[in-house]
């Protein structure tokens, strides 16, 4: 017997992507990096941070409080798509701009720090934050275009919809049915 495949899992534009598989394991990787990355600045990054020198000690304090913020709005755009799958939060509502993700400057790059007096670890956990943060703006755009939820029909949509309405009436008439949307 083949296996089931989940359709909300290949697809974020599916109007029940937040019950998906995908959407869960993104909730728990993102949860546990916003764990870790607290655990890591309130314990041993913080005592780290006290040797450094004075450049790579700037960079630190910089960088550890946009790490910080990215990862509290990562965590609570994760949280209310958990209360839209719950119905504790309506799509309407989280179509709102206040709910938005999106990227208003350049991504740190750790790659550039390397070697210049910043632990591996902390700049691990600036990448892992980085690629969580690119992640949830690429699938709130999917999710939420341009204002629309994802279950409203781009004008595509709608014409391949036509489309296939067109086929199984038995009537396709290609001009009838892009001829109406010019």
């Amino acid at each position: 017997m083949p296996a089931l495949q989940d359709p909300a899992s290949e697809d974020p534009n599916q109007p029940d992507f937040t019950a998906s598989r995908v959407f869960d394991k993104v909730f728990a990787d993102g949860m546990g990096l916003v764990e870790k990355t607290a655990s890591y600045l309130d314990g041993p990054g913080r005592d780290m941070s006290k040797s450094l020198p004075r450049e790579a000690g700037l960079t630190y304090a910089a960088w550890s409080m946009q790490l910080s913020t990215q990862l509290m709005l990562a965590a609570g755009w994760l949280v209310m798509q958990r209360a839209v799958r719950e119905g504790d939060m309506s799509r309407e509502d989280a179509l709102k701009k206040k709910y938005r993700m999106t990227r208003d400057g350049a991504p740190l790059d750790p790659s550039k720090q390397r070697g210049r007096g910043l632990p591996d670890n902390f700049l691990d956990l600036v990448e892992e934050s980085e690629n969580l943060y690119s992640r949830i703006c690429r699938l709130d755009a999917a999710l939420y275009q341009d204002g629309r939820s994802s279950d409203q029909a781009s004008p595509v949509m709608r014409q391949i919809e036509e489309l296939k309405a067109a086929a199984e009436e038995g009537a396709f008439d290609p001009l009838r049915v892009w001829g109406g949307s010019r």
